[in-house]
């Protein structure tokens, strides 16, 4: 356990990071809910480096570090998954403009795919975030032509062969049908380009809009297109978890 005389006093971190006001950081500490690089604390008024230790909360990953910076944006249909764009088409950076921050994206969207994209200085986490041996699952609504027949999910779920090798969906799931068109939901931690499009494609059904709309614990929910936020601490907390940070 890293602690340092001339550090921050835990409960101060812990309400610094908006976890709890100080009274009830204590509390915290006293029930033995806290944990600093992996051991539990339950002394009260440590000293510790926040740029230095790693602390949990109930097992969360709590992130004191301020000069941490994570947001999601709506990515818009049409916008190109990059910084910047020799040909002058819009793209993800144009959201970024003006931030004094560094931050990078977490992962693609092929420009005609819409929702949610991450970004961030965490280098760590967005690493392991984009590396398939973690296996973070990723939500997706596709709006295919319709109907869909009854063995399609069982199909995706026991994999399809494309050919760059064999892919399957972890869960799918009609949304609902309408006019000669279907909405089905897909769930995959798979992170091959076009994955999702050729999937669907390879069992009859291609894609005529694509919007990711889930990340781990992080959802879209009703964030309108082309809008960015910041993270919320359980948000951020729960994306260390799914990699294990």
């Amino acid at each position: 356990m890293s602690t340092s005389q001339d550090g921050v006093r835990l409960q101060k971190v812990l309400s610094s990071a908006g976890v709890a006001s100080r009274r009830a950081a204590e509390d915290l500490i006293d029930q033995g809910r806290v944990s600093v690089d992996g051991e539990v604390v339950r002394e009260q008024g440590m000293r510790v480096d926040p740029d230095q230790v790693v602390i949990h909360v109930d097992g969360v990953r709590v992130v004191v570090r301020e000069d941490r910076v994570y947001l999601a944006l709506n990515k818009p249909r049409g916008v190109h998954s990059t910084m910047e764009d020799d040909r002058g088409r819009p793209c993800v950076g144009d959201y970024l403009r003006g931030r004094a921050d560094k931050l990078f994206h977490v992962g693609r969207l092929d420009a005609e795919t819409e929702g949610l994209l991450l970004f961030t200085n965490d280098g760590d986490l967005a690493h392991r975030l984009m590396h398939p041996s973690f296996e973070v699952l990723k939500t997706y609504l596709a709006e295919v032509p319709g109907p869909v027949a009854r063995d399609v999910g069982r199909r995706l779920r026991e994999g399809v062969v494309l050919d760059d090798g064999p892919a399957r969906v972890d869960s799918f799931r009609m949304v609902d049908s309408y006019a000669g068109k279907a909405l089905v939901e897909l769930v995959l931690h798979e992170g091959r380009k076009h994955i999702v499009r050729r999937m669907l494609e390879e069992v009859g059904h291609p894609v005529l809009k694509l919007v990711r709309t889930q990340i781990g614990e992080v959802r879209l929910g009703n964030q309108r297109p082309g809008s960015m936020r910041a993270l919320n601490r359980t948000e951020v907390g729960a994306l260390y978890s799914a990699v294990d940070l």
